[in-house]
């Protein structure tokens, strides 16, 4: 079974289809949390939340959410690595103020104009960073 499944992902065939559309899956697990496109059937409830989800990945990775685990990409680790050097090209023009990347000096520059483009709409907060309005809304 292993080895069909294997075979399968070299020649792309994909001989588990969906009853509701025209989409096609090389494993049956796949179809079948596919399916819950359709059902709407969400089974993995988060213990710490709410939230349901249709697949017990996706719930994994939300729960790493509670426990304060990022998910590291390629990106966000270079932007991190940045933070570590003494490279700092972008100036503010209105302090002493500088930083390693453009969008953390955009950020900055927020604090001497006073914007604040991520409102929350349940009440009168706003936030230069849209992380801080999501963990407001939490």
């Amino acid at each position: 079974q292993n080895l069909d499944r294997h075979i399968r992902t070299h020649t792309g065939e994909k001989p588990y289809q969906c009853s509701e559309c025209d989409k096609a899956f090389a494993i049956n697990s796949s179809l079948i949390v596919h399916i819950r496109t359709h059902t709407g059937e969400k089974p993995y409830q988060c213990p710490h939340c709410d939230k349901a989800f249709s697949d017990s990945s996706t719930l994994k990775n939300h729960q790493k959410r509670h426990l304060g685990i990022k998910r590291l990409t390629t990106k966000s680790l270079s932007y991190h690595g940045k933070t570590h050097t003494q490279d700092m090209p972008y100036q503010c023009i209105h302090c002493t103020k500088a930083f390693s990347l453009k969008i953390t000096l955009k950020n900055h520059m927020m604090t001497h104009t006073g914007e604040k483009p991520y409102q929350c709409n349940q009440c009168d907060k706003a936030y230069i960073e849209r992380s801080k309005l999501v963990k407001h809304i939490r």
